[in-house]
């Protein structure tokens, strides 16, 4: 079984969001004005040694493959942004495909949202940056071809030797099953054994709708905040009850969501599987705190540590293996303005990394 985080390649320039969000925005951005809004909030989050590095140096991607194979990281899940045709963010993963050096195990998620200011909490949540448009047979040709050298690559991850291919919300695509049987007929004409492809199970609808998905994913935190959301919800009301100076303050602009860590590892660890027709692979997540995005507008989830994220990861790894999953998703390798990072910062250096080697130890590999 192979453990695989997901990967965001948002940490060098591109011209939309300089346009967006102010010449040289990238990932870091957001981390570096982030403010700590209550007693012991872990904000700013640091990456340890100033490591602000930037993704069109190929060295940077060289050397996280190295530290996350050092720690038993076994792939990379590359998030991959095409709207009909228009690509964002997609230069760490084509220079990848040109760089030997770099050789840990990659996929691709499809991250099919379109772009709005809300993605980092501003006003005018509606306003679209960045449509996404799924097209034709026309257009979904034009986007496998595209994928035709990734998935050719000897580095990509395979499941029963097809590459491995995940759709965030796959419920957004109207003729999601025309289009998936396309791609499988074109991998299987371009000397491909078809595609595995996985749906991901988040805070948004669980889309039972298509049948060519061969399997799913629990993506956490998000899929475990899904079924805490009613409770979550409740008590934000009763909060709002007793602040009469507030009655005519919008809902969204009052508090912080907090969310016990316990309490999501729980919903996580003890969800039913033996029921599901297809495979389910499960998740994890380091933390999440995702306030240097949206301010006071953020969710927070509370009461992580290294240690609890040991215990909870084994526990996920007993779980899958149980399952016969040859995969677990970590939610994520550097998603630093979410605090969903294994990436080594100046609080606990490689703290995290070390819990996922000892995790591995004490549970696969018996030591």
């Amino acid at each position: 079984m192979k453990i695989l985080t997901f990967y965001l390649p948002q940490f060098h320039t591109i011209p939309e969001n300089d346009k967006w969000w102010g010449k040289g925005f990238t990932e870091w951005t957001s981390v570096r004005k982030a403010k700590p809004l209550f007693n012991k909030h872990y904000q700013p989050r640091e990456p340890l040694q100033d490591n602000y590095y930037n993704l069109l140096d190929q060295n940077v991607m060289e050397e996280q493959m190295k530290l996350a194979e050092k720690y038993g990281i076994g792939g990379f899940c590359f998030y991959h942004y095409w709207f009909c045709g228009k690509q964002l963010l997609e230069k760490p993963v084509e220079q990848l495909l040109c760089n030997s050096k770099a050789n840990l195990p990659f996929c691709l998620s499809w991250a099919n949202e379109p772009w709005t200011k809300a993605w980092n909490g501003k006003e005018g949540e509606k306003e679209l940056l960045q449509v996404q448009d799924y097209g034709d047979e026309r257009d979904w040709t034009k986007h496998f071809m595209y994928l035709l050298p990734l998935f050719n690559d000897k580095r990509y991850i395979r499941m029963d030797d097809k590459p491995v291919f995940l759709i965030y919300r796959s419920f957004h695509i109207l003729k999601c099953d025309q289009m998936l049987n396309l791609w499988k007929k074109l991998a299987v004409e371009n000397g491909l054994k078809g595609i595995y492809f996985i749906s991901m199970e988040t805070v948004y609808e669980i889309d039972n709708r298509h049948r060519e998905f061969d399997a799913s994913i629990e993506f956490e935190p998000m899929r475990s905040i899904r079924e805490l959301g009613q409770e979550v919800l409740e008590k934000r009301r009763q909060r709002l009850r007793k602040l009469e100076k507030y009655e005519n303050t919008p809902f969204s602009q009052l508090y912080l969501d907090k969310i016990s860590y316990d309490d999501c590892y729980k919903v996580i660890t003890s969800r039913e599987h033996r029921n599901k027709n297809k495979k389910v692979y499960l998740g994890a997540f380091v933390d999440w705190d995702n306030t240097p995005r949206k301010g006071k507008k953020g969710l927070i989830i509370h009461g992580g540590s290294p240690q609890k994220f040991k215990q909870y990861l084994k526990q996920q790894i007993k779980r899958s293996v149980q399952l016969n999953n040859e995969f677990l998703f970590i939610n994520a390798w550097n998603e630093w303005s979410e605090a969903a990072y294994l990436e080594p910062d100046k609080k606990y250096g490689y703290a995290y990394l070390h819990s996922v080697r000892q995790a591995i130890n004490e549970t696969i590999e018996g030591k």
